[in-house]
């Protein structure tokens, strides 16, 4: 082959390359605009760890995100406010959880009526997927803490699998300024 035309063969290998070179950075910084490749802004606690940003070890576990340099807590209901009234041993917040689900605990005597009280299931938006009584474990007309149990078979929710669990206080009286409940969220176990 001669010379010229061996010369004319780089000439248009190089091109070519050189177009495809061009045509891949020119795609890369289109696409950068792109939501998939800028790096998404990073909203609660789930969205922190998922990020690869270690969760700090107190409680609530807190993570940073160390790119947009904010800390975001973990969503643990109102357990710390109920600590005086109701601890829950069984599940605890943000647990997977399946069916049956065996719920145990301890609370204050005035928690219960007639040695118990309601506990709720609910899905992402509320919705009730399971009702049933948490039973004393010992006298429960004591001012000290009573063990309970209680258990709620139900199916899992197909949507979302974030739901809440809610430990009601007993309230026969049905006043209002007599209603108080423990209310944690929880996660529904994919079930293969």
């Amino acid at each position: 082959m001669p010379i010229d035309k061996r010369k004319n063969w780089i000439i248009i290998i190089l091109e070519l390359i050189s177009i495809i070179f061009i045509m891949g950075v020119l795609f890369y910084f289109k696409n950068l605009k792109n939501d998939s490749f800028v790096a998404k802004e990073i909203a609660n606690f789930q969205e922190c760890i998922e990020a690869g940003n270690p969760a700090m070890e107190n409680y609530p576990r807190q993570c940073r995100d160390r790119k947009g340099n904010k800390t975001f807590t973990e969503n643990i209901g109102n357990e710390p406010e109920k600590i005086d009234l109701i601890r829950l041993n069984t599940p605890r917040p943000n647990q997977e959880i399946s069916s049956p689900l065996v719920i145990e605990g301890e609370a204050r005597g005035i928690w219960y009526f007639e040695g118990d009280f309601p506990i709720i299931l609910t899905d992402w938006d509320g919705k009730i997927i399971a009702e049933g009584y948490a039973t004393a474990k010992g006298e429960w007309m004591d001012e000290g803490f009573v063990p309970f149990k209680g258990e709620l078979v139900f199916e899992n929710p197909t949507y979302s699998n974030h739901g809440s669990l809610i430990l009601k206080k007993d309230n026969p009286s049905d006043l209002p300024e007599h209603d108080d409940a423990l209310e944690i969220p929880i996660l529904f176990k994919e079930i293969d």
